[in-house]
């Protein structure tokens, strides 16, 4: 799902920003925006066995530990940095977490989860149909995945100088998940701030 080379880089870029990367997150409105995300669904949407994906410092899991504070999130990530302070993150809210330090595809969990939170993590892969299906596979029936996807506009045209993600637009984010053995339940607009620019919503169900 990834180019070595260019995943080695991007880890070594997340590891270089990791320091205040939690500060400014929530400084920008991120926190703020996946907690009114999760909050449209109940907490049972949540599960009980949640995989945060690419979790970077944890502020989604984190986000979910407010509305849901039972049963185990694992934090997947493969800069070491993020996964430290993520890790810190979900113990300050009392939450129970496991931390893997691994790309996606290399990430075989010991048993299925019912919910999975990924954002901004299918703007980094080189075929995220392909990493969907991945998701899937990790899924347990009916399980629910709460995906942020970067969506097109000039905030994230300056973004890109960085990061080098893409943007996807509704229709084929949409695509992408039917393709992979999701259904699309609802789409979210984030209200106000630079998530509102930046980035979409998308609560899936397996099927």
């Amino acid at each position: 799902m990834h180019n070595a080379s260019g995943s080695e880089k991007l880890d070594q870029k997340y590891d270089a920003a990791a320091p205040g990367w939690a500060d400014k997150m929530r400084l920008l409105g991120y926190f703020d925006a996946y907690l009114g995300f999760l909050s449209v669904g109940s907490p049972q949407d949540l599960g009980q066995n949640a995989l945060d994906v690419g979790c970077g410092t944890g502020a989604f899991a984190e986000a979910r530990a407010v509305i849901q504070p039972q049963g185990q999130v694992t934090l997947l990530e493969p800069s070491g940095k993020m996964l430290a302070q993520a890790d810190h993150a979900l113990a300050r809210r009392g939450a129970t977490a496991t931390t893997v330090q691994s790309h996606l595809e290399d990430f075989r969990p010991a048993k299925p989860h019912d919910c999975i939170l990924a954002a901004h993590v299918l703007e980094h892969c080189e075929n995220p149909t392909d990493a969907l299906r991945h998701l899937r596979g990790l899924s347990a029936p009916a399980a629910r995945l709460w995906l942020v996807v970067s969506k097109p506009h000039w905030c994230n045209a300056i973004i890109w100088f960085q990061w080098r993600h893409r943007s996807y637009r509704p229709r084929q984010v949409a695509k992408m998940l039917g393709d992979a053995g999701w259904e699309l339940e609802a789409e979210h607009s984030f209200p106000t701030g630079p998530p509102s620019r930046t980035s979409r919503g998308y609560l899936a169900r397996a099927v």
